[in-house]
């Protein structure tokens, strides 16, 4: 069975990914671009080792920052842990939809694709400026993010129509939006207490200016802090607004792309939600 549990950051996935595999003697599969990076942890929300409870996890920790690790590679090495693992259960987790979508479905990428980026956690403002300064007379305007993320690969990374070329059971959680948005602000407060800044300085002091850490959100906001291009409290505040417009574009995302069975969160009794996935895998199955 493999199971694919989805949805946007700050609602549960990682939580459920553990009880699930306790439950189906499974393991878990990354599906989340960033958390391939070694020593990006607390800006990822990387699940720590204490809370893999001795469950096998795959694909975490499995790059440099100064590699590039594309939807290509991740495809291939996908692939390879479902044949490798193909008579045990298996719990893909993460929100780079793209990524799984690449791994599940009937596509291939194509050799030119091999080095494109999807862009996925960059907003349209800085799709625009990055279009902006590869061609000061691009006129693309700043909300096509289709065409700005082609012109910027000079291929899109957009997946055309593909069928499914495994059965997945597909789990999504989701809550009210401004449940999510409040979740969403106090897990970037809790992610700079654990010491954020510290860990996102460490890579500016060795001057590594790689593509993973100009993307991810959370690292380059804090770039440009220490750049001295904004002050620590608008860094914070660009963090959570950056993180809150990610999610909503990974729910639109999820909802255009895939069959997705959605279960609302019960953030008061976890185990609620818990009770419910079940049942739901096992009346699918």
């Amino acid at each position: 069975m493999i199971l694919a549990i989805v949805g946007p950051t700050g609602v549960g996935k990682t939580r459920l990914s553990i009880e699930l595999a306790k439950k189906y003697n499974a393991i878990i599969i990354n599906c989340d671009a960033m958390q391939v990076y070694k020593r990006m942890n607390i800006g990822t929300a990387k699940i720590k080792e204490k809370e893999k409870e001795g469950i096998p996890h795959y694909l975490f920790d499995i790059k440099d920052v100064n590699e590039n690790y594309t939807v290509y590679d991740y495809q291939l090495d996908a692939r390879h842990l479902l044949e490798k693992y193909k008579d045990k259960n298996i719990i893909f987790v993460g929100g780079s939809g793209l990524y799984l979508k690449a791994t599940l479905y009937s596509y291939e990428l194509k050799k030119e694709e091999k080095t494109t980026n999807n862009y996925e956690e960059l907003s349209n403002d800085e799709l625009y400026n990055l279009a902006l300064k590869k061609d000061p007379n691009m006129n693309i305007h700043k909300n096509n993010r289709k065409r700005l993320v082609r012109f910027l690969n000079k291929e899109s990374t957009d997946i055309p129509a593909s069928k499914p070329i495994y059965d997945a059971i597909y789990i999504g959680l989701t809550c009210d939006r401004n449940i999510l948005y409040e979740r969403i602000n106090n897990r970037v407060d809790e992610m700079l207490r654990e010491g954020l800044i510290d860990e996102v300085k460490e890579f500016y002091e060795k001057k590594i200016n790689s593509k993973a850490l100009s993307t991810a959100i959370g690292y380059k906001e804090l770039y440009k802090y220490f750049d001295g291009e904004i002050t620590l409290d608008e860094a914070k505040d660009l963090i959570k607004k950056n993180s809150r417009h990610y999610a909503k574009r990974q729910y639109t995302w999820f909802n255009n792309q895939m069959d997705i069975a959605w279960f609302n969160v019960d953030f008061n009794n976890f185990n609620n939600t818990i009770k419910e996935v079940e049942k739901y895998i096992s009346n699918v199955k």
